[in-house]
């Protein structure tokens, strides 16, 4: 390690007296000008971890859904996969780390996760359309470059598009080709695949609007559009050329404010989705013909990918093990309807993609969102490896057609990550082939009504959780209450939990009618405060 040369580029990316800042889920996360030092370092981190796993390493410069005005980092896994949770720590402890300390933290992470120095390191860098986000990647490659590290920047790519690209190359190309076009290919072709066997899917062309958040996801998805076949018209709003990145569009302001995006005009009727900032997100909605606004959620994704699967998997007979990862935030009725009527077997985890991505690869097929429309399936190698043989060797048509559909889906579905484009693909191929409107789609089951809110504390830590975080054991008496004020109401539930960034405690309440959704979390964000240590006045109904 040059020790000058650190000593030299770190001075010249200085850590703002007082910061501290924490690696989460999403990584780092803050306003732009704060995160040169952090980029920077992470940097350093990537080159770091590439030598301890012998692989490359993607470091995406991305706030996500986040404000324009903010940005931020995370590392990316051999497998295009989140960075490992010892590491996150690593991250946390370097990016606070004091400019006269930062050689002794690298060393110590050097020991503690036997970091060979002497080993090749390579990076693989993308960056989205924040105005801050060029000079933050030029900032990873300083980082990059003082410990002496090969690195490949992509330039303007999606999130999941660079989760895709460190996935290909380190299985040697077998997930694919590691490039923009690879990416464009096989999933065009996939997609391609699938329609081409919807026989009477009652539209000739196939229109959707898509909002994208005036991000990337605009960019990415115009450069995709000659690999789109004919039959499918798909027209960008919100593509970053008048208006503010995530400012009243996208698919987070669609799923909070349950109300179409700015700058999308919508007939009735007319299928229409958003992506979000960095194009990880999906949620699909509508009009009817009274005006009233659909929102499709996360939830209702997964039970329509479920669906179809299901049907696929019974007619390869073979018995392969399927579920459905959600947290406590799925709607109960997207619950019942998949374990009473689908009979899939769902599982509840805690929150977090990592959560669900860890759960679902118990099964050979696993089927994970959460509600906000992150999310993706997963197949195992083994019931991969015996698609693909069916595809080849199997003498029955049905069977065979079966394999094949599977196959495409395995081919069209990002599996390292939820990713915008691709399951925006499947949901249309699935549409399609199955003949169905989005009223349809809509009408599986109906939603029921329900209502978040937080509620300020002095320490959000004063909450712990268990049952996937359905469950409060501190403060004591806090999940007696919450029972009580439950049994009030017909078909609900509430719980709640600490959020992972703020002192806030998050609560989510369900109840048969929205008057008494609204009550319940009301009343429950009323025993949060009194026994959780609410801070301010006591919320108001």
């Amino acid at each position: 390690m040059d020790s000058e040369a650190l000593r030299k580029y770190s001075a010249l990316h200085p850590r703002p007296a007082g910061l501290t800042l924490q690696y989460g889920t999403a990584g780092f996360r803050c306003r732009a000008e704060q995160l040169d030092h952090v980029v920077f370092r992470m940097g350093l981190l990537a080159i770091l971890r590439s030598k301890a796993v012998t692989a490359t390493i993607g470091i995406m410069v991305t706030a996500s859904h986040n404000p324009e005005e903010d940005n931020g980092v995370k590392l990316i896994d051999p497998l295009g996969e989140m960075l490992h949770p010892s590491w996150e720590e690593y991250a946390t402890q370097l990016a606070n780390a004091e400019e006269q300390e930062l050689q002794n933290v690298l060393t110590e992470i050097c020991q503690k996760a036997a970091v060979n120095l002497h080993k090749d390191a390579s990076v693989f860098i993308g960056r989205d359309t924040r105005p801050s986000s060029k000079k933050l990647s030029q900032s990873v490659i300083d980082g990059v470059q003082v410990l002496g590290g090969q690195y490949h920047d992509y330039g303007l790519v999606t999130t999941p598009q660079l989760h895709y690209m460190v996935c290909c190359q380190n299985t040697q190309g077998q997930y694919g080709k590691a490039t923009l076009e690879g990416y464009y290919e096989k999933l065009s072709k996939a997609f391609m695949e699938l329609i081409k066997q919807s026989h009477c899917s009652g539209e000739s062309q196939r229109h959707l609007k898509i909002d994208c958040a005036n991000g990337i996801g605009a960019l990415k998805l115009s450069e995709m559009k000659p690999y789109f076949p004919q039959e499918v018209q798909i027209h960008i709003y919100n593509d970053g050329t008048k208006e503010k990145l995530n400012h009243l569009c996208g698919a987070d302001f669609v799923k909070v404010h349950q109300k179409p995006p700015g700058g999308l005009d919508m007939k009735p009727n007319e299928r229409c989705c958003s992506f979000d900032g960095d194009a990880d997100r999906i949620v699909y909605y509508y009009k009817d013909t009274a005006g009233h606004f659909h929102l499709i959620d996360g939830d209702k994704i997964a039970t329509l990918i479920s669906i179809f699967l299901k049907e696929l998997l019974a007619k390869v007979k073979q018995n392969f093990k399927m579920a459905v990862v959600q947290t406590a935030y799925a709607n109960g009725n997207s619950t019942r309807y998949l374990q009473e009527t689908m009979k899939v077997p769902v599982h509840c985890v805690k929150t977090g993609v990592k959560h669900l991505h860890h759960k679902a690869q118990e099964f050979d097929v696993g089927v994970y969102f959460e509600a906000n429309g992150h999310g993706t399936v997963l197949f195992s190698k083994a019931a991969e490896t015996k698609i693909r043989q069916m595809v080849k060797e199997e003498k029955d048509d049905e069977k065979r057609e079966a394999a094949k559909m599977l196959e495409n889906m395995i081919d069209l579905i990002n599996q390292t990550v939820g990713d915008a484009i691709s399951d925006m693909l499947v949901i249309e191929a699935i549409l399609a082939l199955k003949g169905l409107a989005v009223q349809q789609w809509d009408a599986l089951y109906a939603d029921l009504p329900n209502r978040l809110l937080k509620v300020q504390v002095a320490d959000r830590r004063v909450i712990d959780t268990t049952d996937a975080e359905r469950r409060a054991l501190t403060p004591p008496g806090l999940q007696d209450k919450i029972d009580a004020l439950v049994k009030k109401y017909k078909l609900s539930r509430a719980f709640v939990r600490p959020s992972g960034t703020e002192d806030v405690v998050r609560i989510y309440a369900e109840a048969d009618t929205q008057e008494n959704a609204d009550a319940l979390a009301h009343e429950v964000s009323l025993a949060v405060f009194h026994l959780a240590g609410g801070k301010g006045a006591p919320p108001q109904p």
